[in-house]
């Protein structure tokens, strides 16, 4: 009895409560931070725990060209964000400068642009309280849940050692591993769905070439494999800025030897390979000889063999890893474990990391077996000393792509992305929060194999612009977990919600629907939808595209709300053209009622509004 005594009084001494809070949000990155946003613009308290010294998440560690396919698309606190970024450069550098060409309208930026306007937003409100150093571990002991709600988890402050406990209303997992929702006991899933669970085109074992076709080894069966992680690093080839990347302590040459052969005969991964014959690649190695850079089509030369580079403001370069190269700076199949690991194995893992893309590039840069005018031109690049300055300008973020995906109340596959012709939309979710778009995308699963035309894994595959259901961050189990960045979906449809701007825009509305659910003491799940899309039309996001419209437009609400009802299917809206004959049948139908309209006279939007105000 005593000793019992003495633990519980050790605990009561060693676990400090650090205060009760509308939402507890774990994880820093963009989704969780623009959920504290919109949860405070909604006067509800917000406490953001970060494991590291930074909040950000990747576009605060190299991830400056944002990954949106269609701009517009996705708006919101996004939108709000990108702006901010273009007025960072407009108000440093002038309007008509050249770093208000390279950011693009905001959409590419240096990381520690993204970092600084992420904190400036932050900062604006007062009910966000930041909390950094703040580690969560997927133990038991770490979450109190009763009755399916969480009562509290605890962190370990890694400044002090100390663990801290924090109460709240609504919990939020903004992790890219999913740690919340696993602690949480919440259904997840990890690798790859075969195709013939969903019939996804891209699901299970493909070996696709960069461009083209499907190759040989393909067989569309579903595995335990997750997609490669690599660091999105920031490159620059301005001498006054760049570092020289040195040797590593852990290098291993044998590791990138491979590259050889690549470099000298101009063998890659895309499309164009199919019309290679090796009598080409052979003249290219003679041609490379003489001093010349590669002639094989689609072959890419210097450092842009092995890293793919996106040109930012300030003469930097985001560079990701190279989809052309069998050998680039991901490095598959040994991040498997990591969205299930501790953060002991994943820090010895996102080490390794670094080391092997510091020895990639020390070696193109300088290994003697390479053609010299090949290395000279890889010379020509180095980290920006500018960036990271307290992590040796390297990034201080692994680039997660895919963690633990939960199931929840809607599941996301391929189909809720793309339509049987370019000309029509996907499904259109009535319970929409987003609309989003970016190609099906995964890297690589596994390293180079003998007789294989790209990595295994390694694709692309065309979307359309698409809705996002309610449900995707809405798990089955618990009632007050939001899950706005490891959502629910199959690898291939998780492979486009995986996007910053998607995940701004989740969070958001995790946001708004947590405030919600405070508000009217409901379960997550139950939140009136039409409450929570029109707060989110009010905080300018986007729920379905139309390319004439834009949040700023008088009767954008009014689109929005039939939109998802079905009165406006067209990828244009047309308000402002006369209603035909076809299109006041379809909208009779579907109000049930009887339209007074002048078919090629009286104005779409006109009739519409009617509508609108009976709804």
């Amino acid at each position: 009895m005593k000793n019992i005594l003495w633990i519980t009084l050790c605990l009561l001494v060693t676990v400090t409560v650090y205060g009760q809070y509308d939402l507890v949000i774990v994880g820093g990155t963009p989704g969780g931070i623009m959920a504290g946003i919109a949860a405070a613009k909604q006067g509800k308290t917000s406490v953001i725990l970060e494991r590291t010294n930074h909040i950000g998440g990747l576009p605060a560690n190299g991830l400056g060209a944002t990954d949106i396919a269609t701009r517009g698309a996705t708006t919101g606190l996004f939108a709000e964000f990108i702006s901010r970024v273009k007025k960072h450069y407009v108000t440093t550098y002038g309007e008509n400068s050249k770093q208000v060409k390279d950011c693009s309208e905001g959409f590419h930026f240096e990381p520690s642009v993204g970092e600084s306007v992420l904190e400036q937003m932050l900062a604006e409100q007062k009910n966000i309280t930041v909390l950094k150093m703040r580690q969560f571990d997927v133990l038991e002991k770490n979450i109190t849940v009763y009755n399916d709600v969480i009562q509290s988890i605890r962190v370990l402050n890694r400044e002090n050692g100390k663990t801290e406990e924090y109460k709240g209303k609504i919990f939020l997992d903004a992790t890219y591993e999913g740690d919340l929702g696993a602690a949480a006991k919440v259904p997840f899933r990890l690798g790859r769905e075969g195709k013939d669970e969903f019939g996804e085109t891209g699901a299970g074992v493909v070996y696709k070439y960069w461009g083209g076709p499907e190759g040989e080894g393909t067989t569309f069966q579903g595995d335990n494999a997750v997609q490669s992680y690599n660091y999105r690093l920031c490159l620059t080839n301005n001498p006054a800025n760049r570092t020289e990347i040195q040797k590593p302590a852990k290098y291993n040459r044998e590791e990138y030897v491979s590259l050889i052969e690549d470099v000298w005969t101009g063998r890659h991964t895309g499309v164009q390979m199919l019309d290679v014959t090796e009598a080409m690649l052979e003249e290219n190695r003679k041609h490379i000889a003489k001093g010349n850079p590669s002639m094989i089509p689609g072959d890419r030369w210097g450092i842009a063999r092995i890293t793919n580079m996106v040109a930012l403001p300030n003469e930097k370069a985001d560079g990701n890893n190279q989809h052309m190269a069998f050998i680039s700076t991901d490095l598959p199949e040994e991040n498997w474990p990591w969205p299930t690991s501790g953060w002991a194995w994943r820090d010895a893992y996102a080490q390794r990391l670094r080391s092997y893309i510091e020895g990639l590039f020390w070696f193109a840069q300088n290994d003697k077996a390479l053609p010299e005018n090949f290395r000279k031109a890889a010379k020509e690049w180095g980290f920006a000393k500018d960036e990271y300055k307290d992590n040796g300008n390297f990034p201080r973020q692994v680039y997660v792509r895919e963690g633990r995906r939960f199931e929840g109340e809607y599941f996301f596959t391929t189909k809720d992305a793309t339509a049987s012709t370019p000309d029509q939309r996907p499904v259109v979710h009535a319970a929409s929060i987003t609309a989003s778009h970016y190609a099906f995308d995964s890297h690589a699963v596994r390293k180079r194999e003998p007789n294989r035309p790209h990595l295994d894994g390694f694709l692309s595959y065309p979307s359309q612009v698409y809705t996002v259901p309610y449900g995707v961050m809405v798990p089955k189990t618990v009632d007050n977990l939001l899950l706005p960045v490891p959502v629910s979906g199959s690898h291939i449809g998780f492979s486009t919600l995986r996007m910053e701007p998607c995940w701004m825009a989740i969070g958001q509305a995790a946001g708004i629907a947590s405030a919600l659910a405070i508000d009217n003491q409901v379960k997550v799940r139950n939140v009136d939808l039409k409450v929570l899309q029109s707060k989110l039309l009010e905080q300018n996001a986007t729920l379905i595209y139309y390319r004439d419209l834009q949040p700023t437009d008088p009767d954008f609400k009014m689109a929005q709300t039939l939109g998802l009802l079905g009165y406006l299917p067209g990828w244009e809206a047309q308000l402002n053209k006369p209603v035909d004959q076809p299109t006041l049948a379809l909208w009779e139908k579907l109000s049930g009622r009887k339209l007074t309209a002048e078919p090629g006279k009286t104005l779409r939007k006109e009739v519409l509004q009617i509508l609108f105000k009976n709804l």
